[in-house]
């Protein structure tokens, strides 16, 4: 594996599985702001947390990294 291919690996790159802190950062503030788009991702999360258990919530946010990535 190349130098580049290992950087790419740490810091992200145009594919949704590469997720760094920064992106991570960048959700948790989306999510916790008092606009509408919080509220809404908020909402939809709580819900979402109270009707599946925690494989049917993983599952879930894998298929929709594939969706993002256009592979579903």
């Amino acid at each position: 594996m190349s130098v580049l291919n290992i950087q790419e690996q740490l810091t992200g790159g145009e594919s949704v599985y590469c997720i760094n802190q920064a992106q991570m950062t960048r959700t948790r503030g989306l999510i916790e702001s008092s606009g509408e788009t919080g509220e809404k991702l908020r909402s939809i999360r709580n819900r979402l947390e109270g009707d599946l258990d925690r494989n049917e919530l993983a599952a879930l946010a894998f298929s929709i990294i594939e969706r993002l990535n256009g592979h579903f």
